[in-house]
């Protein structure tokens, strides 16, 4: 049963390490996705920090993107921004990548 257990061990390790870096790269995407959207509202450097971060929050709310979508396509429009939800989407897409890019780029 040793080498079971091992075997056992070793995919419980990989999972939560994935799981652990799909949660770093949202997060990060998030944030990223929230600096995009500020410079699209014309916020200052204080103001994007503040709104980046309330972006990762907004993530809490419920599981998947939906939140995220819904807080960017109201701000932005409240901001008098003229986009839609395809917009937002793409660029939520755009930032995923980058986001897995630069924690890839960090690994030692």
């Amino acid at each position: 049963m040793t080498t079971f257990d091992d075997r056992e061990r070793a995919f419980e390790t990989k999972f939560a390490r994935d799981e652990e870096m799909q949660f770093r790269i949202t997060a990060r995407r998030n944030r990223l996705l929230g600096e995009w959207a500020a410079a699209q509202m014309g916020l200052t450097a204080a103001e994007t920090d503040a709104y980046a971060k309330a972006v990762v929050q907004a993530d809490f709310e419920e599981a998947g993107d939906e939140d995220v979508v819904r807080k960017l396509v109201g701000d932005l429009t409240a901001a008098g921004v003229e986009v839609d939800e395809a917009t937002v989407r793409k660029a939520l897409a755009d930032r995923t990548v980058e986001a897995r890019r630069q924690l890839i780029e960090s690994q030692p």
